[in-house]
């Protein structure tokens, strides 16, 4: 600690050290909150798009599975497969009072109606147990929003079919009374999903003793892939199997690659701290010279001379980074409160739900990840020591005091 404080004709010396701590310090915490934010969104991202859709759908190719119950039988008999679930996904109008929206109905099996079961979602409104009448839905709850309803009311859907009359072809629609409103989690499915049992999508979109899809469901999403050939090959010519993977690949692909940019970027913080504290040191060593000098004439060596300067440069990383790691995980584990503060504070909304795809701001820690940055920050933090100590080990005392 002494030999970080200059003299006060070479202040600078401090300032430049006070620099390089407190430029490990926020690059450290910056790279662990920007890591655990994004390893957030995507754990959530993929839970909420894994809760609400299957890990591995079974299409038909005219549109239409009809023996879609035996077909569901062999599935579940693949080892793995946990549950082969038929739906029907269909297009719809919702219209009330005047206001309009687009949206997607799921028509579902009463099992799979019982949204409690998804973990993050909510019923904002209403009751799932009134599904059980005719002519009842549920909606998400911006959808409900914008068409201006609430559990209870009703709203007309039009059907992407038509019905011909003698005065032409005309769009049908049904009226439908809302159940319940849900809160998804997710942005697009809050804003447009229309939930009813299996049997009422049937009838109103005419598919008769038919669905569109299957979904299943596997007990190691991950590796998704290991499980389709073999339901490939039990599902034949009557259609066509994609995983969770391939029907959201761009969304996973890139994620990931930003992912790993943003690391390479933010470790940029703590390279640049690491150049400061090499600067600090070579100031350091020209300021202490006549020391070095006068502890050589002592009989200290070449690696006493080192190891005190190694120390000094590399106690600002150890404590920088120590600080760093304290006020990232800190900031992780009350990131929802300091957004609800800064939004007070500025009058801003600081997290889109629609630009973001996530009604929160996730933060995951990986261990191994923390520990991946402090050990990088403790290295960069040794190196950037080594060449001015190296320098200070190599003065010569009869240079130095040839003067004095």
């Amino acid at each position: 600690m002494r030999y970080l404080r200059a003299r006060r004709a070479d202040g600078f010396i401090s300032l430049i050290a006070i620099f390089s701590f407190l430029g490990i310090m926020l690059g450290v915490a910056t790279l662990i909150i920007v890591m655990s934010v994004m390893n957030g969104f995507r754990q959530e991202l993929v839970a909420k798009l894994l809760g609400f859709n299957g890990h591995v759908i079974v299409s038909a190719y005219d549109g239409n599975l009809r023996d879609y119950g035996p077909m569901a039988g062999v599935i579940l008999d693949v080892p793995g497969v946990k549950s082969a679930s038929p739906y029907i996904h269909a297009q719809v109008m919702a219209i009330k009072d005047g206001r309009a929206s687009g949206a997607f109905v799921r028509g579902l099996t009463d099992e799979d109606l019982d949204f409690h079961k998804l973990e993050g979602m909510t019923v904002r409104s209403g009751s799932l147990g009134e599904l059980a009448y005719e002519r009842t839905i549920v909606m998400g709850y911006r959808l409900a929003r914008g068409l201006g309803v609430s559990a209870g009311d009703e709203v007309t859907l039009i059907a992407p079919s038509f019905t011909t009359t003698p005065f032409g072809s005309l769009p049908r629609g049904v009226s439908f009374q809302v159940a319940a409103t849900l809160d998804v989690g997710i942005y697009d499915f809050d804003n447009l999903f229309i939930g009813m049992p299996l049997s009422e999508a049937q009838t109103f979109f005419r598919y008769g003793n038919a669905v569109t899809n299957i979904e299943v469901m596997v007990e190691h999403p991950e590796d998704v892939e290991s499980y389709m050939p073999a339901i490939d090959h039990l599902v034949g010519g009557a259609g066509f199997v994609t995983s969770w993977r391939q029907s959201n690949q761009s969304l996973v692909s890139a994620l990931d690659v930003e992912r790993n940019v943003m690391f390479l970027i933010l470790t940029l913080i703590i390279v640049v701290a690491a150049f400061n504290i090499i600067s600090s040191l070579i100031m350091l060593v020209k300021d202490k010279a006549r020391d070095v000098a006068i502890l050589r004439t002592m009989g200290a060596s070449q690696g006493s001379i080192m190891r005190i300067f190694i120390i000094s440069g590399a106690s600002v990383g150890v404590v920088g980074t120590v600080l760093g790691v304290l006020l990232g995980v800190l900031f992780c584990e009350n990131i929802q409160g300091i957004k609800t503060l800064l939004e007070a504070l500025t009058g801003t909304d600081l997290w889109n739900a629609e630009v973001r795809f996530l009604s929160e701001i996730p933060a995951v820690l990986d261990v191994s990840e923390v520990a991946l940055i402090v050990v990088m920050a403790l290295v960069l933090s040794f190196l950037a020591t080594l060449p001015p100590s190296l320098r200070a080990a190599r003065l010569d005392p009869v240079d130095v005091l040839r003067y004095e």
